[in-house]
């Protein structure tokens, strides 16, 4: 019998994760390894895959979990880097895992969408190679960033299966943009009915779609539906929030409603699953963590209250260096300054 699948006393087939190693370096060639079963060799490369991977993630997750949040009744969520800023250097996945993991941070945010480090039609393939990369700086892919809307949404189904193999509860969906020819209220409705089969997955797979907020920008060029947040509400009111959820991002609730996102907070806070992190001077230029109006909120306090777990999702969306001196090392030192400033914020929460 494979080292890596073994039987319990009752007979039933269960991973050994002390050579989950060997089983993972079983799937990525056909031919079967000595000691390995005709049970094991009936099962597909891409179920023997997710298998191993699942039980790997389980244990990262239960480790995490461990030392960050069971049994401490404090604020202390994994926090993920939002890894769009890699792609601005063109950073492969291992020199993207290096750059997280010398910036003292757990795992990433990972874009999987046209334009992103990973496009949809190469989820499948590229996701677990992304995931090894992290794993051997001691990293995790935490969460997901898609352009999802629909189950027909292309290698939507591809993306969300990748995800599960890895352990992933949460992953963002694509944008929607008012359009002057369709009122407010139709656009709702007709996100709604998209997001109403695509629940059913979610549910199947045993993960969560969450709704970003996002302010328009400065030029107004385009305005994404909820990005108002009565109107986010209206969105996801009628949806079980472990299927369908909200990405709260408190810098882009700053901008759309100034010192009046609490109340929206309130409101919406059942349906919270992810928070993004960001800072920005008002009305609307996002800054470096400590220099804008992120750190006078008591957003934080109000996580702690809710016994948040969920990762923190750090965006870099400002200009961190100038143009021609960007690099792997001045990356590295932008994304620690940040993470030091999280760091004592959530210090005076606990």
């Amino acid at each position: 019998m494979s080292q890596a699948i073994q039987r319990t006393a009752a007979g039933k087939r269960e991973i050994d994760p002390s050579n989950l190693r060997r089983a993972f370096l079983y799937s990525a060639d056909s031919t079967p390894q000595d000691g390995v079963t005709a049970a094991t060799t009936a099962l597909t490369r891409r179920q023997f895959v997710c298998t191993s991977m699942q039980a790997a993630a389980g244990l990262a997750l239960a480790s995490l979990a461990t030392d960050k949040c069971f049994g401490s009744g404090k604020l202390l969520p994994p926090v993920a880097l939002f890894t769009k800023v890699c792609q601005e250097l063109k950073l492969d996945f291992e020199q993207s895992a290096q750059v997280a993991a010398e910036s003292g941070l757990d795992g990433i945010d990972c874009p999987v969408r046209a334009g992103g480090e990973i496009l949809p039609e190469e989820a499948s393939e590229k996701v677990p190679r992304y995931a090894e990369a992290l794993r051997r700086h001691g990293l995790r892919m935490l969460l997901l960033t898609t352009g999802i809307q629909d189950v027909s949404s292309p290698h939507a189904r591809d993306i969300l299966h990748a995800g599960k193999c890895l352990g992933i509860r949460y992953y963002r969906l694509g944008y929607w943009s008012h359009q002057p020819e369709r009122s407010p209220k139709m656009l709702v409705t007709e996100i709604r009915s998209s997001l109403k089969e695509l629940a059913g997955l979610n549910k199947d797979l045993g993960v969560c779609g969450v709704f970003q907020n996002h302010s328009a920008p400065r030029d107004h060029s385009r305005r994404n539906a909820g990005c108002d947040l009565a109107e986010l509400f209206d969105i996801v009111k009628d949806f079980d929030p472990d299927q369908i959820g909200v990405a709260f991002d408190l810098a882009h609730a700053l901008v759309e409603h100034g010192d009046g996102w609490h109340e929206h907070f309130e409101r919406l806070q059942q349906h919270i699953r992810v928070v993004y992190v960001k800072d920005v001077q008002r009305p609307s230029r996002f800054v470096q963590l400590g220099e804008g109006d992120f750190g006078r909120t008591d957003l934080l306090q109000l996580l702690a209250k809710m016994n948040y777990r969920a990762p923190l999702s750090l965006h870099i969306e400002y200009d961190w260096a100038p143009k021609d001196s960007r690099s792997k090392e001045t990356l590295v030192k932008t994304i620690k300054e940040n993470r030091r400033v999280l760091g004592q914020w959530l210090a005076k929460v606990n």
